[in-house]
């Protein structure tokens, strides 16, 4: 189904980088339209989309910036991540969504949010995307709207105005950065509930209830990343928490990652050696979760590995997909054996293999050596490439350290 904007508002040049805004609702029909609207208080896309043939992946992102429901960080909560999203080969939707502090109220964020995820859907053909693989990201009060986008999906937030509203707001993924969870008084950002629920239900605790996303969470609500810092005197660690135990209670596929050090609100924060490698624990989340390609069968695996004509004590092996944005697979090895059920080996077709092991438990030998290789030896120049497939062979390798 394809829906064309009204209006194509404005084209944005960064260097090599372009966007263009579109408005979320046709002219007239924006639900909780308020007349004195300036420009922050008509709901916006941002479509930053993706077209390198060398790294297009079809998959599509759409980003709440943070600002307390009060405000937007549009640039290192919103431009930030979305030119680091089309470097992964990823179309990035920057959301402007419409704050408290004009006069816009639950839940008229929630529909913007749940109308920009449909939005999304509803350019698939036009964005070459994979309708299945629709992310939403959220930094802080962003994290928050992310985080009940995740877990409200179903909520009638507003009414169908047309035919692009018959699509589901359900994302395939979510990832919340530093996120506002709890409305409880206790642990939640005073000023995001304040902007969020206005003055006339800001001490309406059945809200904060039903708004705080932890209490929302089944075993649909999609996967979910979570990045965090000990020192976030702004929206504490316990937000990412209870929604992390929630996920974790659900059986939803979860990743959390909290550093020790760090402030609020850092968005990317490339420049940090320590703080700045959680997009990097992000790509790779992405990557093991079928983000970056449409999920593939998997194949049961098994086998023997010996280290110098002895069985490896401890190791492990990779297995590289030809397609590298397709997750890889590591497989331990003990006492020489190795296998994974269809769930956890690796996935279907050929891959490049790699080792790392020791055989030091077996030969009782002084010196412990752990030996790494991508070849079967030293000397090798070939790389270990195997085919992957169901119900193939047990798998024999045979590795020499020198």
């Amino acid at each position: 189904m394809k829906y064309v904007a009204h209006i194509i508002t404005a084209i944005i040049w960064t260097g090599t980088i372009y966007a263009q805004e579109y408005p979320l609702w046709p002219e007239g029909k924006t639900p909780y339209a308020l007349s004195i609207d300036g420009e922050t208080g008509s709901p916006l896309v941002t479509v930053y989309p993706s077209h390198r043939r060398d790294n297009h992946t079809g998959a599509a992102v759409v980003i709440c910036p943070g600002g307390g429901y009060g405000g937007l960080a549009k640039d290192h909560e919103g431009h930030q991540p979305a030119t680091w999203f089309l470097q992964q080969g990823v179309t990035a939707i920057v959301l402007q969504y419409r704050l408290g502090k004009e006069g816009h109220h639950y839940p008229t964020q929630l529909a913007d949010v749940q109308r920009a995820i449909r939005w999304t859907r509803s350019q698939a053909e036009e964005l070459k995307l994979d309708a299945k693989r629709v992310a939403v990201m959220g930094f802080s009060a962003g994290g928050h709207l992310a985080s009940m986008a995740a877990t409200l999906y179903e909520e009638p937030a507003y009414a169908p105005t047309d035919l692009l509203d018959k699509l589901s707001a359900r994302p395939d993924f979510a990832i919340l950065c530093y996120p506002v969870i709890s409305m409880d008084w206790e642990v939640s950002h005073g000023g995001s509930r304040k902007n969020l629920f206005g003055p006339d239900r800001v001490n309406d605790d059945e809200l904060a209830k039903k708004l705080s996303s932890n209490l929302n969470v089944t075993e649909d609500t999609p996967p979910t990343f979570l990045f965090q810092t000990n020192e976030d005197a702004a929206v504490p660690a316990e937000n990412a928490t209870l929604m992390f135990l929630a996920l974790r209670e659900h059986g939803v596929p979860v990743e959390y990652h909290v550093y020790q050090n760090g402030p609020h609100g850092v968005g990317l924060y490339r420049g940090d050696p320590v703080l700045g490698t959680w997009s990097e624990h992000l790509a790779a989340w992405l990557k093991t979760n079928f983000f970056y390609s449409p999920e593939v069968d998997r194949a049961a695996v098994k086998g023997t590995a010996n280290l110098d004509g002895h069985p490896v004590a401890w190791g492990v092996l990779t297995f590289y997909p030809e397609n590298s944005n397709l997750p890889p697979t590591s497989i331990r090895i003990r006492r020489g054996k190795f296998s994974a059920t269809e769930v956890a080996g690796p996935v279907v077709g050929k891959a490049r293999v790699t080792f790392e092991g020791s055989v030091w438990e077996t030969t009782g030998a002084d010196e412990d050596k752990v030996v790494r290789l991508s070849t079967l030896s030293p000397k090798d120049e070939q790389p270990i490439e195997i085919k992957i497939e169901a119900g193939a062979q047990p798998i024999s390798l045979e590795f020499r350290s020198r």
